[in-house]
């Protein structure tokens, strides 16, 4: 069996998102397998023409988006987010949906 090239990975990884969820384009080259490889990500959906692609779930590091703000792209963006349940505040950042508690946090605090 062929080995999936980068691309394939990484294309992978980012329909590995769940709806409602986003993930840093590091995030999404370390779950790939490819770390430190985050511009790569940045370059394959700057090419993307797969209208199925969740790319919009692909943030900065920062939880913003990587479109200048008020562009169309940008918009468009966080209106898919917001669509998903994703809350961004004021500045245009994601927050972070609060995490369940382990076992272990909810037995010893």
């Amino acid at each position: 069996m062929d080995a999936l090239s980068a691309a394939e990975r990484i294309l992978a990884a980012i329909r590995a998102i769940p709806r409602g969820e986003t993930a840093g384009y590091g995030v999404v080259a370390q779950r790939a397998g490819l770390p430190g490889r985050a511009r790569m990500v940045a370059r394959l959906l700057s090419q993307n023409d797969d209208p199925t692609l969740p790319w919009h779930r692909v943030l900065r590091a920062d939880g913003r988006s990587a479109f200048p703000p008020g562009t169309s792209p940008h918009r468009e963006q966080l209106e898919r987010l917001r669509s998903e349940g994703v809350r961004i505040d004021d500045h245009g950042r994601v927050r972070p949906a609060k995490r369940a508690k382990s076992v272990d946090e909810e037995v010893w605090g």
